[in-house]
């Protein structure tokens, strides 16, 4: 195995990212590889890093490395991909193994003394290339469902040198699939107000035409001037019903290429740009995603390719022209969709728009709004274009147009407290109003003095809100006084109402010991077998904060032998 490390400096000065290895990764699990997510299908905010792998509905199944290396690092947190495993191989690459219930004995061994030794559940630690060494086919963990995993499954990828991810199926790895994408839905976009579309100068939606080939035509529309195209569309395996991401898109006009949209690797930094890929207007109004076949202004990712014109097309008055999409998956299942065109142009009126009651924010610029007490800035970029948004402040709330305008980075909101009491200063946060009922969700807010400021993404409604109330802490399966001595497990449930849980600390007899949190559960769960309870009378102490400082403290005596 030590030979490893010199495989490691002669093969980094050989690694070509244009040629993948076929046979030398194999498959993660030892079960017919079903998929619950596939490489770069859209999510919320980012495109999906890897592969998620359906794990029969259970947790608990053996992960195995996908090929020799070293554990270069190991994560767990609350949320994201919870338990995780990143393993680097002697080519360069680097394989990912997340929502893990835990690793194999010995790593586990490895990061629960690092666990110890810090005093905390949320971990991440780079071992050294000699440190972890992994062999071929080594069972290193076991499939779970822990962080924001939405159910049981190992989310699986492959990144290279530059930890940029790569879909895992350019190297081999097999997934039957036969079918072809399948599209939903298909809308028009004028790129101007001298672009109409079937008489209108706005998005529009194109009736789709299902063929007995498994294409789509478009009953004809007419057009003139510049306009883009959307479209919806999946893909399915053949041993799974999930609605997944396709895996490349080609646009034509005219029989010329317009656009592609190739899914096939991006980079950490390029993944929250989706929302320039998506109509995201469309997509928070709808709960729908319509990829854009046009690249708009400020749009950096690097999946497309052969842009003429952006993927736009100038349609002339009096022609007839031919626009054609095609949708592959990875196996080369395709499907098209075909629109014919009839340039025909239109003198329509242009409703004179009303912005007296609208602010601008400039893309390229910085903006402040202030009203009374709060202040509200936009930094240069944080927008992708200038826009008009609805924007008011009456008493502690902020309202800050809605949640349809994508975003690059925070902005951020400052309130000043100078008017409230000084008691009460230690319990207020900044919350975003959501849902039918606005309830308050909180937004991670520091104090600097009379000042409480936040950061977001999300544009909406924001208040002042005070959390006077601490966090719950109720005993699941043991009571006070009470004998543990076969049980495996210590369980405890630990809630709060508003603000949210920040941090907890449990100890036995004064030692620190090891609780694992699941959010989703509200669960906190030790393990005897940690061997750090080894008294026959025990004294638990368990402390949980939540967001603005109000504590709870539990405590109960429990005997072992």
């Amino acid at each position: 195995m030590r030979k490893i490390l010199l495989l490691f400096l002669v093969t980094s000065s050989m690694y070509s990212q244009s040629e993948y290895p076929q046979d030398y990764f194999r498959n993660p699990l030892d079960i017919t590889l079903v998929l619950s997510g596939t490489f770069a299908e859209l999510r919320s905010a980012h495109f999906h890093s890897g592969l998620d792998i359906k794990t029969q509905q259970k947790t608990g199944l053996k992960v195995y490395a996908a090929a020799e290396g070293y554990v270069s690092r190991i994560k767990i947190s609350h949320y994201g991909y919870g338990k995780a495993l990143y393993v680097t191989h002697p080519n360069g690459y680097t394989t990912v193994y997340a929502h893990l219930q835990k690793f194999s004995d010995r790593l586990e061994k490895y990061i629960k003394e690092c666990q110890y030794d810090k005093e905390t559940f949320e971990v991440e630690v780079f071992p050294s290339a000699d440190e972890l060494l992994i062999a071929p086919n080594e069972v290193i963990a076991y499939s779970g469902n822990t962080g924001g995993s939405g159910g049981p499954h190992l989310h699986f990828e492959i990144r290279d040198n530059q930890e940029r991810p790569i879909n895992p199926m350019l190297f081999g790895i097999d997934i039957k699939d036969s079918r072809q994408p399948f599209v939903s839905a298909v809308y028009a976009y004028p790129k101007d107000e001298n672009a109409t579309i079937n008489g209108k100068k706005e998005r529009v939606p194109l009736r789709l035409i299902p063929q007995k080939t498994g294409d789509y035509k478009v009953e004809e529309i007419t057009a003139y001037g510049n306009i883009g195209f959307g479209v919806t569309s999946y893909d399915k395996q053949d041993l799974a019903p999930n609605n997944n991401g396709v895996s490349n898109i080609q646009t034509f006009f005219n029989g010329n290429k317009s656009l592609e949209i190739d899914f096939k690797r991006f980079s950490f930094d390029e993944t929250k740009h989706i929302k320039r890929l998506i109509d995201y207007e469309y997509f928070k109004t709808k709960r729908s995603r319509i990829q854009k076949l046009f690249i708009e202004e400020n749009n950096p990712l690097s999946l497309y390719k052969d842009a003429y014109d952006n993927g736009y097309i100038m349609v002339e008055d009096s022609t007839s022209s031919v626009f054609k999409t095609r949708i592959r998956d990875f196996k080369g299942n395709e499907t098209w969709i075909n629109i014919p065109i009839q340039g025909k142009k239109e003198a329509l009126e242009i409703p004179e728009a009303d912005y007296s009651n609208k602010t601008t924010i400039y893309a390229n610029q910085a903006t402040e709004l202030k009203t009374g007490l709060v202040t509200v800035n936009f930094y240069s970029n944080t927008v992708y274009e200038d826009v008009d948004i609805d924007y008011s402040v009456s008493s502690d709330t902020l309202h800050l147009h809605e949640d349809n305008i994508p975003l690059q980075k925070n902005f951020y909101i400052n309130y000043d407290l100078s008017h409230y009491k000084p008691k009460d200063l230690d319990k207020m946060f900044i919350a975003r109003l959501y849902g039918y009922y606005k309830k308050p969700s909180y937004v991670s807010t520091k104090r600097k003095g009379n000042t409480l400021s936040a950061g977001s993404k999300v544009l909406g409604t924001y208040t002042l809100a005070m959390d006077t109330v601490a966090p719950t802490i109720t005993p699941i399966n043991f009571k006070d006084k009470k004998w543990l001595s076969k049980y495996r497990y210590l369980k405890v449930k630990i809630d709060d109402d508003l603000s949210g849980i920040s941090k907890y600390r449990a100890t036995v007899n004064g030692q620190w010991i090891l609780m694992e949190y699941d959010y989703k559960t509200k669960m906190l769960v030790h393990d005897f077998n940690d061997n750090i309870v080894k008294d026959t009378k025990n004294d638990l102490k368990i402390i949980v904060t939540d967001n603005v400082g109000n504590s709870s403290t539990f405590e109960a005596t429990f005997f072992r032998k």
